[in-house]
């Protein structure tokens, strides 16, 4: 373990708020990419199961959610559930994924965004099969598809409060017109939609990567919210839950403060005030961003006036974040111990100008050969990793819970690296 690891486990906090790079044991991480290849994801599920404890700790009276688009793999996801958290599904795949996992129908909340019809197929047959799942509508639009399906079960009406917020602009959801049911219709559809369906509860989202400022966007909606289903009682609908959504921000930069996570779950239920029904919150990214790492080679180095320009083996068909959002992830390279500091620009192979993962930064001079560790990659790292300019996806490995066994040495290949036969398996000629 790194000295930080130490002085963490020395000050009697088994399950700290936040895990740094700097955490992650340098040595372990060089095991494994020689064993594995680079690109690699390393995901640990103790920690996974470390921060749905600590959720499920903030928010005691609620149910706690995971928002499964943050990472599918079929082991986070049966460390979640073993962790006792149910699973909050964008699509029709998750769905499949989240039953393949072991989750019941009673444990599976889908919430349809513009539902291809094939989704909503899907989710309709599978509901037939477990009659307790709940879907999420955000249009009238969506309960007429499903009920021309025969759907008439478990229902929530996702709203759009007009409040949103997170990191970046793409992510901010409470406010974009794409987004649930306009805050002063909503009422009236939770009316008319209980009459055909079991009206269960009511939905909003203010967006990903919440926290500082934002935080107090987010408390307007959950105030609105609580206002909405104090609106919805008294028309005689009983609600079974509010679910005010996630969006839970991680400290990406190394020296940003942990989310003060019992101050947010007590500003929450001061925000919702009192409602006749159960409190839902619905993380992904706090749940898996911390648990794992991305590790890659450097390949290149290419001395500039203005840079070091250092080649590695991942970009953004591995880890999107930053060419998509400008988003800061930490980066510590395990084989420069000693080494001069040089401003260094870390770039991948995909023949586009916004693969880089950082500019200029700070870091040991970088060598040829030298394995790279990308920190907070285990939300949206692997979700977000496509094949374009025909790039195989890498391998990913997980550590902890049952694949370390009681050793706690080993680890367990959970996805296969992508192979040049497998881009073109699904071609027909």
């Amino acid at each position: 373990m790194s000295e930080s690891a130490d002085e963490v486990s020395r000050d009697d906090r088994p399950n700290p708020a936040v895990r740094r790079l700097a955490d992650w044991d340098a040595a372990r991480l060089e095991s494994l990419a020689d064993e594995y290849g680079t690109p690699l994801y390393v995901t640990d599920l103790d920690r996974v199961a470390e921060n749905c404890a600590r959720l499920r700790e903030a928010f005691p009276d609620a149910e706690v959610r995971y928002a499964v688009k943050a990472h599918t793999g079929r082991a986070v996801l049966e460390t979640v559930r073993d962790a006792g958290l149910p699973a909050e599904c964008a699509s029709a795949g998750e769905v499949h994924r989240a039953l393949g996992a072991g989750f019941s129908g009673d444990e599976i909340q889908y919430t349809a965004v513009h539902p291809p019809a094939e989704d909503l197929d899907y989710v309709v047959d599978a509901w037939r099969e477990h009659p307790d799942l709940t879907v999420t509508v955000g249009a009238a639009d969506t309960a007429e598809r499903l009920a021309e399906r025969g759907f008439d079960g478990r229902l929530c009406v996702r709203v759009n409060p007009g409040v949103g917020a997170g990191h970046h602009e793409k992510v901010r959801t409470g406010a974009n017109a794409k987004f649930g049911v306009p805050y002063d219709r909503a009422a009236d559809l939770v009316e008319s939609a209980s009459e055909a369906f079991d009206l269960v509860g009511v939905h909003a989202h203010a967006g990903s990567g919440i926290s500082g400022d934002d935080l107090e966007n987010h408390r307007e909606l959950v105030r609105r919210m609580g206002d909405l289903a104090r609106d919805v009682s008294a028309t005689g609908v009983d609600l079974e839950f509010v679910d005010v959504g996630g969006g839970f921000g991680v400290p990406y930069g190394e020296d940003e403060p942990a989310l003060d996570l019992p101050a947010v779950a007590e500003a929450t239920r001061e925000a919702i005030g009192d409602i006749d029904a159960t409190l839902a919150v619905e993380p992904g990214r706090y749940v898996v961003a911390d648990a794992g790492v991305l590790l890659t080679r450097v390949n290149t180095v290419k001395e500039t006036p203005e840079t070091v320009v250092t080649g590695v083996d991942a970009g953004m068909t591995t880890l999107l974040r930053p060419a998509l959002y400008d988003a800061y992830h930490a980066i510590r390279n395990l084989d420069g111990e000693g080494r001069e500091t040089v401003g260094a620009t870390v770039v991948g192979p995909i023949c586009e100008s916004s693969d880089v993962f950082c500019e200029n930064r700070p870091l040991p001079r970088p060598e040829r050969g030298d394995l790279l560790a990308v920190g907070n990659a285990g939300a949206y790292g692997y979700e977000m990793a496509s094949t374009y300019n025909s790039r195989p996806r890498p391998a990913e490995v997980a550590l902890g819970g049952e694949a370390d066994g009681e050793s706690g040495e080993n680890a367990a290949l959970v996805r296969r690296r992508e192979t040049l036969t497998d881009l073109t398996e699904v071609e027909s000629r």
